[in-house]
């Protein structure tokens, strides 16, 4: 009887700290469900692996970044230091690093949203991506 009880607790103390890492970086949650077709010209970027777009969407709008052939990330551009300052980032010249200079002074990679210069702690929030070979869904 005891191990059903100290397994509910555990997975209480759980799912409770996975809310609490979103609740400290702040970027608000924003029902997010998006598709967009390849095979479109705005989306041509994204044909090549290596490839990134600016959608709109999330907090602060996003990117999509195409990691392998079937892979792609895409985060908010919403920066997570001091995020009621509501400070968004931009890939520079780079085509690797998402930046914001002038408000969080923080950059990220945009391989995989994670911090590369601070103040930030936090890397940018991700949402979840399928695939099926043309069409992109993203969705949180």
């Amino acid at each position: 009887m005891r191990r059903p009880i100290l397994f509910l607790a555990l997975a209480v103390v759980l799912a409770s700290a996975g809310c609490q890492k979103d609740k400290q970086s702040g970027v608000p949650s924003t029902a997010l469900d998006v598709s967009i077709n390849l095979s479109l010209p705005e989306y041509n970027d994204l044909t090549a692996v290596g490839g990134w777009v600016y959608l709109s969407g999330g907090s602060q709008g996003l990117i999509v970044y195409r990691k392998d052939q079937d892979t792609f990330i895409a985060m908010d551009r919403h920066c997570p230091y001091q995020p009621e300052n509501l400070c968004h980032v931009t890939v520079d010249n780079t085509d690797v690093i998402a930046r914001d200079t002038a408000c969080c002074h923080s950059a990220f990679l945009i391989i995989d949203g994670s911090v590369t210069q601070g103040p930030s702690s936090f890397g940018l929030k991700l949402y979840h991506t399928t695939f099926n070979g043309t069409v992109l869904r993203i969705y949180n």
